[in-house]
């Protein structure tokens, strides 16, 4: 293999290997939605509110099913979440994985 080869080898699997770990997709896109659609009352980290705090063991332990349906059906005084499409509704419950302290 030639040096220059390598070279572009070696750079494409660091960039490739920097995606994987990145957030993932669907949690990058949802970010947005976040800040509009729950930032308000959870706060930019999730912590704002002590009794939904979305950074807590409680919430991190649920399953993705139990998260979807709280963000879809609501659940106490979070009222259910209208309007959004399931691809929405993962990349919410990817996101709020993100939140875990």
């Amino acid at each position: 293999m030639k040096r220059s080869d390598l070279r572009v080898f070696m750079i494409a699997t660091a960039f490739a290997v920097a995606i994987t770990f990145s957030l993932p997709a669907r949690a990058q896109d949802a970010s947005g939605l976040y800040k509009s659609r729950c930032a308000m009352c959870h706060g930019a980290d999730g912590s704002k509110l002590d009794a939904h705090n979305l950074q807590t063991s409680d919430v991190q332990k649920m399953s993705d099913a139990d998260l979807s349906g709280v963000i879809t059906n609501g659940k106490g005084k979070m009222p259910a979440s209208h309007g959004l499409k399931p691809e929405d509704v993962k990349g919410l419950v990817d996101y709020v994985r993100t939140l875990k302290k």
